[in-house]
């Protein structure tokens, strides 16, 4: 790995994937700041808690965006491993960005960009285990849980190496962004989707 090409790639995945997308578009649209409802965080479930499916639609695009993009075109310029990187990087932005004193997104739809534009294989699988789940459940959260652990054991066993490690960096730093909502969905307390906060 080369100094230059992985510092381009950290600085473009974290600086692209800072950029609060649910929050902007909420507020444009008047429906306030979504860290004052629900979970608090920036993503798409929260900004679905404010009743416009349309936004939080678009604020999943966009975050899923953040790590697929970005991922895409620094692998175009300087490889498939540093695309991997960018990837990952994106999704600390999201969950830890600069501009929200580091107070982000949860990174389930920055962590779904980011496998199916590098690993799609595994994205596919990861997406099937949330809807599943969701859909049963009505728990976005352990959707979101599930799909990290069981997408993590695939990616080690068809991927390469590098994806297997951004994959299972993401996921990392999913279930750390999760705790509280761990913490709630064994006390059987946890929002379900659609749930206004």
């Amino acid at each position: 790995m080369s100094l230059f090409p992985t510092f381009m790639a950290l600085l473009a995945g974290y600086f692209f994937g800072a950029i609060p997308f649910g929050l902007l578009l909420a507020k444009a649209t008047g429906q306030g700041d979504i860290r004052k409802i629900g979970s608090g965080n920036i993503g798409a479930t929260n900004v679905l808690r404010t009743g416009r499916k349309d936004i939080a639609a678009l604020t999943l695009l966009l975050d899923a965006a953040k790590a697929g993009v970005t991922g895409l075109v620094v692998a175009h310029f300087f490889g498939q491993p540093y695309g991997y990187i960018a990837a990952a990087a994106a999704l600390v932005g999201h969950c830890y960005p600069v501009w929200l004193g580091f107070k982000g997104g949860k990174g389930v739809a920055t962590f779904f960009g980011g496998l199916f534009a590098l690993v799609w294989p595994v994205g596919l699988f990861a997406a099937i285990v949330w809807l599943a789940t969701a859909f049963i459940t009505r728990l976005s959260s352990l959707g979101a849980l599930l799909a990290c652990v069981f997408s993590s054991i695939l990616a080690w066993l068809i991927s390469p190496l590098a994806a297997a490690l951004m994959v299972s960096f993401m996921a990392v730093i999913i279930l750390i962004r999760h705790r509280e909502n761990i913490s709630r969905l064994l006390k059987g307390q946890e929002s379900k989707i659609g749930q206004k906060g």
